[in-house]
C-alpha cells in the first residue's frame, strides 16, 4: 500500500498545504452547499431528477475514487483523452440502450430471435451482477481500513468478507428492505463530497499553475495495451443501463432523458476530475493501489480523505445491496423460479468471497467491465435487429457496429497490472 510519505517523495509538499484551515472551511461550506441543493424541494420533487439520480449514482460511484489515479499512471498527460473515449463509448452503449427503451415502447412485440437474446443478456447481468458486489465490496474493505494502523491486504479482504456475511444473514432473514433506504442518502452524500473535492483540486491546480508545477506526465501504456487496459476500465463509467429497468416507475420518454441526462452529468464531471487530477501531480506506479486517491488528497487539503472515506464507505455499501437484491430478483426470473432468492444470495456471496480472496480489486474490476460489455454488446444486438425490421438501416448499422464493439471489449479487456 502506498504511503504519504511515498507520495510526498514524488510531489514536494508546497508549505502552505500543511496547515489549511482556510480550504478545510471552504470544502466543507461547498458539500454543505451541495447538501442544501439537493435537499431543496425543487430539486428533490423533480421528477427528472428523480429520474436522474439512480443512473447517475451508478455511473459516478466506485469507479470515480479509482479511476483518477489509474488513468494518471497509465496514461500520464493523455488521460483526459482516454477519459473522454471511454465516456464515449459509454454513450454509444447507452444510445442502443435507449433505443430499445422507445422501440419496445411503440413495437412491443418482439421476435423469437431477440426474446433469446433477452434472455441471454439478463443471464450476462447476473454474471455482472455478481463481480460489481465484489468490485463494490472489496473497494469498500479497503477504504474502511485506509486511514486506520490495519491498512493492509489482509485486513480489507477480511473487512470485505465480513461485510459478505452481513449481506447474506440480511438477505436471508430480513430482506433488503431497511439496508435500501440508505441508498437515496448515500446517492445525495456522495455528490456532495464530490462537489468539495472538486473544490479542492481546483484550488490545488490553481497553485500548482502559479507555481509553474503543472507537468506533461509520459504515458506507460501505449500502442495495444493501452487500448485493451481502456477496455478493461468501461465498468467505472457503466450504470446508466439502470434506467431501462425503472419502467414502473417511469415512462419511456422519461427513462429515455434521465439517461442521457445522467451520462451527460457524469461526463462533465469525469472529464473535470480528470484534467485536474493529471496535470497537478506527478505520476507515481508504485503507489498505485485503490486507495490511491486517499493519499494525494492529504496533499490537497486534511479533510478530505476522512470526506472520501466515508463517500466511499456508504456509495459501496449501498451499491452493493442494490445489485445484491437486484441480481437475487434477476436470477429467479431467469430460472424460471428453479432458483430461489434466498439460494440466489448465498450464490452471489460465494462466489463474491471467492473472488475476494483469489484476485486483486484490479482484475475484478476488469472481470466486471467484460461482463458489463458482453451485456451492452447483446443488447446493441438487439437494438441492431429492432432497427433494421424498422427500415432505420443507419442506425441497425450503427448499433451492429457498437455490438461487435462490446464484444471485442469483452474479449480483449485486460487489468491494471
Amino acid at each position: 500500500m502506498s504511503t504519504f510519505q511515498d507520495i510526498t517523495a514524488v510531489a514536494p509538499l508546497h508549505p502552505i498545504c500543511f496547515c489549511r484551515p482556510m480550504l478545510n472551511a471552504a470544502i466543507l461550506a461547498t458539500v454543505t452547499l451541495a447538501g442544501a441543493i439537493l435537499i431543496w424541494p425543487r430539486v428533490a420533487n423533480s421528477i427528472v431528477w428523480r429520474a436522474t439520480i439512480t443512473p447517475l449514482a451508478s455511473i459516478i460511484g466506485s469507479g470515480f475514487l479509482v479511476l483518477g489515479p489509474i488513468l494518471d499512471v497509465s496514461y500520464g498527460g493523455y488521460a483526459p483523452l482516454v477519459m473522454v473515449g471511454l465516456c464515449m463509448v459509454a454513450y454509444l452503449f447507452g444510445s442502443a440502450i435507449r433505443f430499445n427503451i422507445a422501440d419496445i415502447e411503440t413495437r412491443p412485440a418482439a421476435s423469437r430471435l431477440t426474446d433469446g437474446l433477452e434472455t441471454m443478456a439478463s443471464i450476462v447481468l447476473v454474471f455482472a451482477f455478481i463481480v460489481s458486489v465484489a468490485y463494490y465490496l472489496n473497494l469498500f474493505g479497503a477504504f474502511g481500513v485506509s486511514l486506520t494502523e490495519l491498512d493492509d491486504q489482509f485486513h480489507a479482504k477480511l473487512l470485505t468478507t465480513a461485510v459478505f456475511t452481513l449481506i447474506l444473514f440480511t438477505g436471508l432473514t430480513r430482506g433488503f428492505s431497511a439496508l435500501e433506504r440508505m441508498e437515496q442518502v448515500s446517492v445525495c452524500l456522495k455528490l456532495m463530497i464530490i462537489a468539495g473535492l472538486l473544490l479542492g483540486l481546483m484550488v490545488h491546480f490553481g497553485e500548482a499553475t502559479g507555481r509553474g508545477a503543472l507537468q506533461f506526465d509520459a504515458p506507460r501504456v501505449t500502442g495495444w495495451a493501452s487500448l485493451t487496459l481502456m477496455a478493461g476500465l468501461i465498468v467505472t463509467v457503466q450504470g446508466f443501463e439502470t434506467s431501462r429497468y425503472l419502467g414502473s416507475t417511469y415512462d419511456a420518454r422519461m427513462r429515455i432523458q434521465s439517461m442521457q441526462l445522467a451520462q451527460w452529468i457524469s461526463t462533465v464531471i469525469y472529464c473535470i476530475y480528470i484534467v485536474l487530477l493529471t496535470y497537478a501531480f506527478e505520476s507515481d506506479p508504485l503507489s498505485l493501489d485503490e486507495t490511491a486517491i486517499i493519499d494525494l488528497m492529504q496533499i490537497v487539503a486534511p479533510i478530505l480523505p476522512l470526506l472520501l472515506v466515508v463517500a466511499a464507505l456508504s456509495a459501496q455499501f449501498s451499491a452493493a445491496i442494490a445489485d445484491t437484491s437486484g441480481s437475487g430478483g434477476l436470477i429467479t426470473e431467469v430460472s424460471k423460479g428453479a432458483i430461489k432468492e434466498r439460494v440466489a444470495y448465498a450464490l452471489l456471496v460465494g462466489i463474491g468471497v471467492l473472488l475476494t480472496w483469489t484476485a486483486n480489486i484490479f482484475e475484478i474490476i476488469s472481470y466486471a467491465s467484460r461482463a458489463f460489455a458482453l451485456y451492452y454488446a447483446l443488447q446493441a444486438g438487439i437494438a441492431a435487429i429492432r432497427a433494421w425490421r424498422g427500415n432505420h438501416l443507419a442506425k441497425a448499422t450503427l448499433f451492429g457496429g457498437v455490438a461487435l464493439l462490446g464484444v471485442a471489449i469483452a474479449v480483449f479487456g485486460t487489468p491494471v497490472e
